[in-house]
């Protein structure tokens, strides 16, 4: 059944996912290639909307894979999925860390856990920037520029330049200049006025996907 399927890989997902939501991208990769419940454009499209919605990335997007492929219940079922092996590991983790925090080789442990988290989000990243800005499958006919999603690339440098860290040198002079002042008035707004202008950029100048 549908249901049951659903159940067990995202609680595959779930269980060996770590890093967070977008570790969940690599599983769903393979879920897409497994079942065709949905393909890798559309995996792109969810990460957009998980992220622009409220809620944990991961289950965000276990629950639009569970609606789409099976509805209401689909949705549900897929959620709980991928959080109950989390419940499971932070209950039994809960229970011993205590008592067990410094052990060497819990230590040890966490220790290795931490680049393998590091490597499933960054092969997550890639993935959606993949997707999202590049279209490698163009270069043998339309070379490099074809290979750019252009429109995309600039929406994104403008993104981080409104809301990414502080440019040098701009908290040290006493009297900033007009562009200094902008870009500082810029990281005050609240990120979901960003969400919304992207998806209306996106929608008035015909992005891919929209």
């Amino acid at each position: 059944m549908i249901f049951l399927e659903l159940f067990f890989r995202f609680f595959k997902a779930g269980l060996f996912a770590v890093g967070g939501g977008l570790a969940t991208l690599p599983f769903l990769y393979e879920i897409s290639d497994a079942t065709g419940w949905f393909s890798h454009a559309q995996l792109a499209d969810m990460v957009a909307i998980s992220e622009s919605t409220p809620g944990p990335i991961g289950v965000n997007m276990a629950t639009y894979v569970g609606y789409s492929s099976a509805g209401l219940l689909g949705g549900l079922v897929a959620t709980l999925g991928l959080i109950t092996p989390s419940v499971i590991v932070i209950m039994i983790v809960a229970r011993f860390l205590r008592s067990f925090s410094d052990n060497k080789y819990v230590q040890a442990v966490f220790y290795g856990l931490r680049p393998a988290s590091t490597a499933l989000i960054a092969a997550a990243g890639y993935s959606v920037l993949k997707i999202s800005l590049l279209h490698l499958d163009l270069f043998s006919t339309g070379g490099l520029a074809a290979v750019f999603d252009w429109k995309g690339l600039l929406l994104a440098l403008v993104l981080l330049v409104l809301t990414g860290p502080q440019l040098p040198g701009m908290g040290k002079s006493k009297e900033p200049n007009a562009l200094v002042k902008l870009l500082q008035s810029c990281r005050k707004i609240h990120p979901a006025a960003y969400i919304a202008l992207s998806a209306v950029v996106g929608i008035l100048f015909h992005f891919a996907g929209v």
